[in-house]
């Protein structure tokens, strides 16, 4: 009688979501391994533990924090609001546009978050 029963994978997906089993490899040079080993060692972790956070906290926040969302949030913000009432023929003040930026100033990163948020959830 078999002590190890005979499986087609040794570890499954229920265990790789507990245990950390997938190696994930970059080549580097003699220096700069001893860089990274070196900044790891600074900080109190492995080199593979400070490694592993670096490259998920990267996942975490690249979508949010991208600069490029958020102006392109506000361009886009910016030409609705006044190409909107120019369309129904109406005025737009020299002090509206300017606090119609500054509006749109404060919102855009926030619907930048959102919106890379929702893009994360799907």
């Amino acid at each position: 009688m078999p002590i190890l029963k005979a499986t087609a994978h040794a570890i499954s997906d229920s265990d790789g979501a507990l245990n950390r089993v997938f190696p994930v490899t970059a080549k580097l040079t003699k220096e700069e391994l001893g860089k990274v080993t070196e900044f790891a060692r600074s900080q109190g972790l492995a080199r593979g533990e400070w490694i592993r956070d670096v490259i998920l906290k990267e996942m975490r926040e690249a979508s949010a924090s991208d600069p490029s969302l958020a102006e392109i949030l506000g361009v886009r913000l910016l030409l609705v609001n006044v190409l909107r009432p120019l369309a129904a023929g109406q005025r737009l003040t020299p002090e509206a546009f300017d606090q119609l930026l500054d509006e749109i100033s404060e919102a855009k990163h926030a619907l930048a978050g959102k919106l890379a948020a929702s893009a994360a959830r799907k």
